[in-house]
C-alpha cells in the first residue's frame, strides 16, 4: 500500500516526539517550496531553523532532546550530538546537577555553518558505540562514560560528581566492576569512587 505525504512524514515524525526536519518532509513528499503553507494552515509549527514540529503532537519537554539531536545533523542527515555529562545526570535522574544548558558531545570534526545555539554547550570527543545508549529519539553517553566525562572535564563540582557516582551505583547503573574498570583507567579517580 503507498502511503501519502502525510503519513510517511507522521511516521517519520512519530519516531521524533513529532520532530521532522526539512529534508525528511522533502523525502517524505513534500515540495521544498510549501513547508510555508503548512505552517501557515497550523499544520506544523517551525521549532528551529529547518526543524519543525507536527501540530497534533504535543510540546514534551524531553522532546527538546531530539530538537537540538536534529540540529546536530551531518549533511546525510545523521544526528551527531550526544547528551552527556551534566544533561546526561538530567537524563537519568541522577544527583542534584541542573544545568542550565544541555551539554552534547559531538565528533572532533563535527562542522554546522550556523552558529551554535546559546542553549547547548558543545564538547568534541570520539565516542564508541559502547560509550552511548539510545533514547526515543536522541542518545545519551552510558553512566560509565558520563562519569568519566564529569572528571575529566573538571567544571562539575566534586560532590556533584561523588553524589553522581554514588546514585549511579545504588541504581545498579554502575557495577561494582565498572567502579573498578574507573580506578582502573583513571588512579586518580579512586577519590571519587572511594568517598562516594
Amino acid at each position: 500500500m503507498n502511503k501519502n505525504p502525510e503519513q510517511k512524514l507522521y511516521q517519520i515524525a512519530e519516531s521524533q516526539m513529532g520532530y521532522f526536519t526539512t529534508k525528511q518532509a522533502i523525502s517524505a513528499g513534500y515540495l521544498s517550496n510549501n513547508h510555508t503553507y503548512h505552517i501557515k494552515q497550523g499544520h506544523w509549527i517551525r521549532e528551529y531553523r529547518s526543524i519543525y514540529r507536527l501540530v497534533n503532537f504535543p510540546y514534551l519537554p524531553e522532546g527538546e532532546m531530539v530538537l537540538w539531536t536534529l540540529w546536530s545533523r551531518n549533511r546525510n542527515e545523521v544526528p551527531e550530538g550526544v547528551y552527556s555529562h551534566e544533561t546526561a545526570l538530567s537524563i537519568y535522574d541522577i544527583s542534584d546537577a541542573m544545568p542550565n544548558k544541555l551539554h552534547m558531545t559531538v565528533p572532533i570534526g563535527f562542522r554546522k555553518s550556523a552558529q551554535v545555539p546559546d542553549v547547548i554547550v558543545l564538547y568534541r570527543a570520539k565516542l564508541h558505540k559502547k560509550d552511548i545508549r539510545e533514547k526515543s529519539g536522541y542518545a545519551v553517553t552510558t553512566p560509565f562514560k558520563t562519569v568519566l566525562d564529569l572528571i575529566y572535564g573538571e567544571t562539575t563540582p566534586d560532590d556533584i560528581v561523588k553524589q553522581a557516582v554514588r546514585e549511579f551505583r545504588s541504581r545498579g547503573f554502575l557495577t561494582e566492576k565498572d567502579i573498578v574498570k574507573l580506578i582502573e583507567t583513571e588512579p586518580s579517580l579512586a577519590k571519587y569512587v572511594i568517598e562516594a
